[in-house]
């Protein structure tokens, strides 16, 4: 699994994310619990639908 989330794009993600499940803890719709994808992405730094659609937001790495 190479890298393929990057910067804003991950922070985004974990905001959203933790948003989500806040809200589904405090008596939120179930669907709300969606936002364990999104923090589990940003965390990891991988997103399989990124790789489907071969998006990539990590910046270059210069060797």
């Amino acid at each position: 699994m190479k890298a393929n989330v990057g910067g804003i794009d991950k922070i985004l993600r974990i905001v959203v994310g933790i948003a989500l499940i806040a809200w589904a803890l405090l008596g939120g719709p179930v669907w709300a619990w969606i936002g364990v994808l999104p923090l589990a992405t940003g965390l990891m730094g991988w997103c399989p639908a990124y790789l489907l659609i071969g998006l990539n937001t990590c910046p270059l790495k210069k060797d």
